[in-house]
């Protein structure tokens, strides 16, 4: 069972995936603190057009990214019909919309249309074998860990085939549902029990195996994948940099609206 879908490796997947976790973190605290509603949307457009480069295609981007968009237009519209301000444009029972929460509903929608474009692009550019031996070798994080982290990926799969497995077998013995009102127990009484016995005496056995060939020593250890930096670092760090700067500089010398402010 696979976790991911076949796509194109494109110089992002190259990029070290501590300085993307670096990058990205100070990328989500700027979005954070940034009230200006010009330079959110440049923001915006500036965190959007790095998704091409997921090696991902077009259909492909759009079922990921609606979810997303679906959020933009919640988030905004709910702002904008029952927020408040003084310049009032439409009244209509509830409905409040007014010039200041327009603009924060915006403001909103696009803050939160930024810091999902930037965490799909991370979760679909970094592999995570990658970004654990990155962990281990930059960030220092400890190998029994991030091993441990990477089992417990690996057996993500096999849960999923035994899930399907138990309700097949289930499914053939012709156990059905009783009501609406006994479902919660008979899912947790046929599935979450034995699938949780099953997870645990494989994780044991892993732990077991890994405690055998010494993943918990703390002696210096050589690994397979070396992870280090290389011009794409720089790249996509003078990228991360330039999309604030122009940022900045386009929402003052060019903005969309004369909202400075939208708190």
């Amino acid at each position: 069972m696979l976790l991911t879908f076949p796509h194109r490796e494109t110089w992002l997947h190259r990029v070290n995936p501590t300085l993307k976790i670096v990058l990205f973190s100070l990328w989500f605290a700027a979005i954070i603190l940034i009230h200006d509603f010009n330079v959110m949307v440049n923001v915006a457009i500036g965190s959007m057009l790095l998704l091409p480069w997921s090696g991902h295609p077009l259909r492909r981007l759009l079922l990921y990214t609606s979810p997303f968009l679906l959020m933009f237009v919640s988030t905004s519209t709910g702002m904008m019909f029952f927020g408040k301000g003084e310049t009032e444009w439409v009244r209509w029972g509830l409905v409040n919309i007014t010039e200041e929460s327009f603009y924060r509903g915006l403001h909103l929608g696009f803050r939160a249309l930024s810091m999902a474009a930037v965490g799909l692009l991370f979760g679909l550019t970094t592999r995570p074998v990658n970004l654990f031996y990155s962990l281990m070798q930059q960030g220092r994080l400890p190998a029994k860990y991030a091993y441990s982290f990477l089992a417990a990926m690996r057996l993500v799969p096999i849960l999923a085939e035994e899930f399907q497995t138990l309700r097949h077998a289930l499914k053939v013995r012709g156990i059905r549902k009783r009501g609406r009102i006994f479902n919660f127990y008979q899912l947790l009484h046929r599935y979450a029990i034995p699938l949780l016995a099953q997870s645990i005496r494989r994780a044991h056995r892993v732990a077991v195996a890994m405690e055998a060939k010494r993943f918990s020593g703390q002696a210096k250890r050589t690994y397979y994948y070396v992870i280090g930096f290389t011009y794409r670092d720089v790249l996509f760090t003078a990228y991360a940099v330039g999309v604030f700067w122009l940022a900045f500089l386009a929402g003052i010398e060019w903005p969309y609206a004369d909202i400075t402010d939208v708190r």
